[in-house]
């Protein structure tokens, strides 16, 4: 079991930043890879950006946050971040952490189908 914890959410203007956070716990030295998710009203679930759990990061970002967000990983601290800069009114949504710890290697990191392990949910609010 893995539990997953996000914070840090709330409201900025555009142009701003936020930097949310996801704390791990259980079972996380089995993850392969993390993931950062959001869904706006009204709309799916959609990728935002992921990073391997161990070993070397690597990291994979969505088209529409590629150079203003920033995934990354603290393993002593089970804990996933994302830095969001430049943030645009678009960007509004509520922003979820995922764990995948089944390494399904055919299922695309991008894939909500990839992640068996959930948060809560924060809520991130760009005003224009």
């Amino acid at each position: 079991q893995v539990q997953l914890v996000e914070s840090g959410g709330g409201l900025v203007q555009a142009g701003g930043s936020l930097r949310l956070s996801c704390a791990a716990s259980g079972r996380t030295g089995s993850s392969y890879y993390m993931g950062w998710f959001r869904q706006a009203p009204g709309k799916e679930r959609e990728f935002v950006a992921a990073i391997s759990w161990s070993g070397r990061s690597i990291t994979y970002y969505a088209d529409t946050v590629k150079g203003r967000f920033t995934i990354s990983r603290d393993n002593a601290k089970n804990a996933v971040y994302l830095q969001m800069n430049s943030l645009k009114p678009e960007d509004t949504a509520v922003y979820y952490c995922a764990a995948d710890t089944l390494g399904r290697g055919t299922i695309a990191t991008r894939s909500t189908a990839r992640y068996n392990y959930w948060g809560q949910g924060t809520q991130v609010t760009v005003s224009s």
